[in-house]
């Protein structure tokens, strides 16, 4: 199975939660999450103006400047299915499950591999977007040279 890389992932849970808090959206339904480039699929009643994509991009990019810590806990599955949406987690998950959090920003059951600080991801990009069928694609990019440097 193919390693998803942590700092487009991290990326992919403060854009979820970024959607969710500026389109009211729910988070993506659809990933593909590569090293070079992403993409993230999400339902929504009406398309989005270019001026709401500019801020969704601002928003994410102060949460990765404000170099938050992101870290795991874990739930009993009953717990976590009374806060979180379970249906993206694989079968396997058990019933133990882990809630990955970016800083006080986010929260979400997740089993992928993600960085220990926003600041380790550099600049998010959108670099394009469309909607079909009320459905909104978001492809995206991180430029890791404008990482903070480890401290």
């Amino acid at each position: 199975m193919k390693s998803i890389d942590p700092h487009m992932h991290t990326a992919e849970h403060i854009l979820n939660q970024t959607m969710v808090r500026t389109l009211g959206c729910g988070r993506c339904f659809s990933a593909h999450i590569e090293k070079k480039k992403s993409k993230c699929d999400y339902r929504v009643a009406q398309p989005p103006a270019p001026e709401q994509i500019k801020a969704i991009e601002t928003q994410v990019n102060k949460i990765i400047q404000a170099d938050l810590e992101v870290r795991a806990d874990t739930l009993t599955r009953a717990d976590a299915l009374q806060q979180f949406d379970l249906q993206r987690l694989p079968e396997e998950a058990g019933d133990t499950i882990r809630i990955v959090r970016v800083g006080d920003y986010d929260a979400c059951p997740c089993v992928g591999i993600h960085v220990a600080r926003t600041g380790q991801l550099g600049a998010f990009r959108i670099t394009t977007w469309d909607v079909n069928d009320d459905i909104l694609r978001i492809r995206f990019k991180l430029d890791r040279s404008a990482a903070a440097s480890p401290s």
